[in-house]
């Protein structure tokens, strides 16, 4: 049995598709499973127990060479090395977990004999498949992810999500804190201020105050984490009043996920970050605007997510003039459920 899984990006869906591997396996425990995914998200699977092989694909750096015509061979090799991987086996079933037309070609092209996406003409990819089954949007993505291996025949259980933590990103992470003068053995506050959309963002001045008020009030230490080239981070710190951790850009995702699962706490924008601490376990004050938390928000129990009750949320807009559903969060509000979390852990 050959199967393929297809869930290109971004991160937090990557990780919703998690259980759905391991049920996966559960049902075919002698398969041959492989998953092709975008290099911005790969080292989330990368060694996984239940993955034969990764197949990563470039195509961000695919589509800025072709739109530059810079490399123009070498992205012409690296594509048809892609497809040629993809070919490479005769797969029973080739799974869409992405449902776009990005998604949906890979599919098409790795001849699978069950070719297998939601029931969606989203960007006409309900034509290369040639099984579909429904997709309820009123779930959660990881339930919705795992309706395609119950449609297999797979037994309903509590998802689990394993992301290979490896000795070097305990040791790293171990080391980074440590000169840092964290006490890995004591409780600490990790921060993500970032988020790809614009809407998703929460002030920098408010991020800043309940930062001091974590440092000052609570005595926790904040560990502040982004992306490289995160200039918000740098903003918030320089109108805090107490000194804070930041580790912007030193972190590989796997390294996140260690360090989230040494925190007490994670508090954050609606982001790929939230979802890996989610997996790990850890506990979550997550800030929602124009998303559905129903549908994306941080999954599984002991979370808090704080968003405003208005007519034009969720819009799922990536631009707005005013955010409202964002600026309307209060410090107060986020101050009063982190308290409520670091308090509760420590009775």
């Amino acid at each position: 049995m050959n199967i393929l899984i297809v869930k290109l990006s971004a991160i937090g869906d990557v990780v919703h598709t998690l259980p759905s591997l391991t049920a996966l396996r559960t049902l075919y425990p002698h398969a041959h499973i492989s998953w092709v995914v975008e290099e911005s998200a790969a080292d989330i699977i990368t060694n996984h127990p239940h993955l034969d092989r990764v197949i990563i694909s470039y195509r961000k750096r695919w589509i800025k060479s072709l739109k530059e015509l810079r490399s123009l061979k070498k992205t012409m090799r690296e594509i048809r090395f892609l497809i040629k991987t993809v070919k490479d086996r005769r797969y029973d079933l080739a799974i869409d977990f992405h449902g776009l037309f990005k998604s949906a070609i890979i599919v098409y092209l790795s001849r699978a004999r069950r070719k297998m996406g939601y029931d969606s003409m989203q960007e006409l990819s309900g034509l290369f498949y040639n099984e579909k089954i429904y997709e309820d949007m009123g779930k959660h993505a990881v339930d919705r992810y795992l309706d395609v291996v119950r449609h297999l025949g797979g037994k309903e259980g509590n998802p689990e999500f394993i992301i290979q933590i490896e000795k070097d990103n305990q040791r790293k992470v171990e080391s980074l804190l440590q000169a840092k003068r964290i006490d890995i053995n004591a409780p600490f506050v990790a921060i993500n201020p970032v988020a790809f959309w614009e809407t998703k963002l929460w002030q920098d001045e408010k991020f800043a105050r309940l930062a001091d008020r974590i440092i000052g009030e609570l005595g926790t230490p904040v560990v502040f984490t982004g992306g490289a080239g995160e200039k918000s981070i740098e903003r918030i710190q320089s109108s805090m009043v107490n000194p804070s951790i930041n580790l912007e850009g030193q972190t590989s995702l796997k390294d996140l996920a260690c360090l989230y699962r040494l925190a007490a706490l994670l508090v954050t924008t609606d982001s790929g970050p939230m979802h890996i601490a989610a997996a790990m376990g850890t506990p979550i004050v997550a800030l929602f605007g124009p998303t559905d938390p129903v549908r994306t928000g941080p999954y599984g129990r002991g979370h808090r997510v704080i968003c405003k009750d208005m007519e034009c949320s969720p819009c799922f807009r990536k631009h707005c003039d005013s955010v409202r559903c964002m600026r309307d969060i209060t410090v107060e509000e986020v101050w009063e459920a982190v308290k409520k979390k670091i308090k509760g852990r420590s009775k």
